[in-house]
């Protein structure tokens, strides 16, 4: 039920934010491996971003990716959280009946990581079919997929099983770190916010605010690692699978530094935020709703 639970939450977050999404893997894929002023710039900010996708690819074009993207969010999220919930109920986050910030940090990576892995298929077909637009305003490697089933069957078909878990070595760190960023940040906040009586202890306003804390050192931890993930995923590659223009994570993030700079690291930051800041939200938010209404459940049944 923890599974279930924590991947029907992440979905629901998704609904929403998904064109955020686009707009973010758009950014993040803009003046790939070129410096600054030496390319044409299609999205000056987040909103003119929203704009020209909207206009030139219709409002259809701001919800690419969103079939993969709840597959994805259900999976790695259900498996993620679900982890972490398990692994909360245990008592081992708690050290002295207080949240241990190393401890939680460890949990949330090793749920990262294993959610990372089951996702890792689908997070590689939605950065293709998000990428995917227009000539006139096409950024990065331009896929010709139909669609999410006909994605799969493509990559499967020339590249084998292991093709759909290309560019998993950055989804590990990536999700790894944002992971134990966000549920270390969420289960302190959520203490803090307790502790401090700003709002009582069963209140929704608790998880709200302890999201909103979360989300902050969420983007500025995983920003780099997602930027370095989208670029993995989206490559070209060649008839035996391997990447055209990076050989592997430390290759990607050390080309990068190279011929963008430092920032080139945190390209598309301001949509990055606008995705990522809602999403963990709204999904801290509506798992741990969710928690508390499944125990209400149980505790009735026990009665």
């Amino acid at each position: 039920m923890d599974f279930l639970l924590s991947g029907f939450a992440a979905c629901g977050a998704c609904l929403f934010t998904n064109p955020l999404e686009v707009v973010k893997t758009r950014m993040q894929l803009q003046g790939e491996l070129k410096s600054r002023g030496s390319y044409q710039v299609y999205y000056r900010n987040v909103f003119h971003a929203f704009y020209t996708i909207g206009k030139v690819d219709g409002l259809a074009g701001l919800q690419k990716g969103l079939a993969p993207g709840l597959v994805y969010q259900f999976f790695m999220n259900g498996v993620r959280l679900g982890s972490y919930a398990i692994i909360e109920n245990t008592g081992y986050i708690h050290t002295n009946g207080r949240v241990s910030a190393a401890k939680t940090t460890l949990a949330g990576a090793l749920a990262g990581v294993v959610g990372a892995v089951v996702g890792s298929p689908v997070y590689l077909v939605k950065t293709h079919l998000q990428s995917q637009s227009s000539s006139s305003i096409a950024v990065g490697h331009q896929y010709k997929h139909k669609g999410m089933i006909h994605a799969l069957a493509a990559i499967y078909k020339q590249h084998g099983i292991l093709g759909l878990w290309r560019g998993s070595s950055a989804a590990v760190p990536r999700v790894s770190v944002g992971s134990s960023a966000q549920l270390s940040t969420f289960s302190s906040s959520k203490e803090l916010v307790i502790d401090l009586q700003v709002f009582p202890k069963d209140s929704w306003l608790v998880a709200l605010t302890a999201g909103m804390i979360s989300s902050l050192v969420v983007v500025m931890a995983m920003t780099p690692f997602d930027v370095v993930s989208t670029r993995l995923y989206n490559q070209p590659v060649d008839h035996l699978g391997k990447g055209q223009l990076y050989k592997g994570f430390a290759d990607c993030f050390s080309k990068m530094l190279k011929k963008e700079g430092f920032m080139g690291l945190y390209k598309g930051l301001g949509a990055s935020y606008f995705r990522i800041g809602p999403h963990t939200i709204l999904s801290l938010f509506l798992w741990d709703e969710l928690r508390k209404l499944h125990q209400q459940f149980r505790d009735k049944e026990t009665v």
